[in-house]
């Protein structure tokens, strides 16, 4: 179980501003902008076991989104009731963290899908996406199922059926434990999607992880989608969180 010291230095990482490597200048505001999820409640779908709640450590308090609290067999979804763009460029980041009961389970996914705001996908190795179609899903797993290839990797995966990856790669820093940022670039021009991920620490270095050709509007089959988060848990428990989400990019 994480200490407080650890949920205190997490929640003052979140508040120092980090510059991605290779990130552009921002030219308008972002589509999407939560520094924390306070006042998110009206501009959130949340369904299943997600829910926003007030994280606090022994300095800070703010509010965050639970994708799971840690119980058994759970899955949760959250989805930004701004459609998104999919014709367009857009970039992600985001802050999470995976932690509370060892191992963890399942992970988390940033989503695009055009099922819906109600979409909730299955527990356990479904991360929460499994068979919400059309969709992509960028997962951070930390649990090996069988058609995984360890506990530790980040994937691509279309179509919500997570027993196939179109494209995998293992995560050059623990995902369970710590905290970490992550940064999903689709570049609309090229049809390709690239996966950076970060430790929160200071001097840590952003990693190009995955790269992905995809037309996204073609793959789900519409201009517009939603977007956002899914997680799971299993046999195996985490409490799953996302501290801050920014997207930049044009809504639909």
């Amino acid at each position: 179980m994480a200490g407080a010291g650890l949920v205190a230095a997490l929640a003052l990482s979140i508040a120092t501003a980090i510059t991605p490597v290779g990130a552009s200048a921002a030219t308008a505001d972002p589509l999407i902008d939560y520094p924390t999820f306070k006042g998110a409640a009206d501009s959130l779908d949340r369904n299943g076991a997600a829910d926003l709640i007030v994280s606090s450590g022994s300095k800070v308090k703010q509010r965050i989104l639970r994708l799971t609290p840690g119980g058994y067999r759970q899955s949760g979804s959250a989805w930004s009731t701004t459609k998104l763009d999919v014709t367009e460029s857009f970039e992600s980041t985001f802050k999470a963290y995976l932690h509370h009961f060892r191992p963890g389970a399942d992970g988390i996914a940033f989503v695009v899908q055009t099922e819906g705001p109600r979409a909730l996908g299955g527990w356990g190795g479904g991360v929460g996406y499994r068979g919400i179609e059309p969709s992509l899903a960028v997962e951070f797993d930390t649990y090996q199922n069988t058609y995984d290839p360890n506990s530790n990797h980040l994937a691509v995966v279309l179509g919500g059926n997570p027993n196939y990856q179109s494209d995998v790669a293992d995560s050059p820093i623990s995902l369970f434990g710590r905290p970490f940022s992550a940064r999903v670039v689709y570049d609309a021009e090229d049809g390709l999607l690239r996966v950076y991920i970060k430790r929160l620490s200071s001097g840590a270095t952003e990693r190009l992880v995955l790269e992905h050709e995809i037309d996204l509007a073609e793959h789900v089959g519409d201009d517009a989608a939603w977007v956002g988060f899914t997680a799971s848990t299993g046999t195996g428990l985490s409490k799953q969180d996302i501290y801050s989400w920014t997207l930049d990019g044009s809504s639909a």
